[in-house]
């Protein structure tokens, strides 16, 4: 199964995440739905954008996710997690979608998903 693409029209910077989630059939069909184009709370994808994220994708593999997140080229990691923290909703966001994730309900998105290390490439 592939997914078709668009080219992005700017330079940016990709980060990869993983997370996981409860290994609960009915947990995981919440968490789908909750990911959902109409399960996500708009104010969760502006605080987003508002802090330089272009674009995500979530894909599921039993019960981790594993995140795609391409950012504006100076996107600082730290700094734009911490701020995204502070953004309407954000903190009851996560406390709703911790109850499908193995973690607590207090923990901020930079705590749940972590950073991958991208250990290959292949240029074109």
């Amino acid at each position: 199964m592939g997914y078709p693409e668009k080219p992005h029209p700017t330079p940016y910077k990709r980060y990869c995440k993983a997370l996981s989630l409860q290994p609960n059939p009915e947990l995981l069909a919440t968490y789908r739905k909750l990911h959902s184009p109409e399960g996500v709370w708009p104010e969760i994808a502006q605080g987003m954008r508002e802090v330089g994220i272009l674009h995500m994708e979530i894909y599921l593999v039993d019960n981790q996710a594993f995140m795609i997140m391409d950012t504006v080229p100076d996107f600082d990691h730290d700094t734009a997690m911490q701020t995204l923290a502070t953004k309407p909703r954000q903190a009851e966001w996560e406390a709703v979608v911790s109850a499908c994730q193995q973690t607590t309900a207090t923990a901020t998105a930079a705590e749940k998903w972590r950073l991958m290390e991208r250990i290959y490439t292949m240029d074109v």
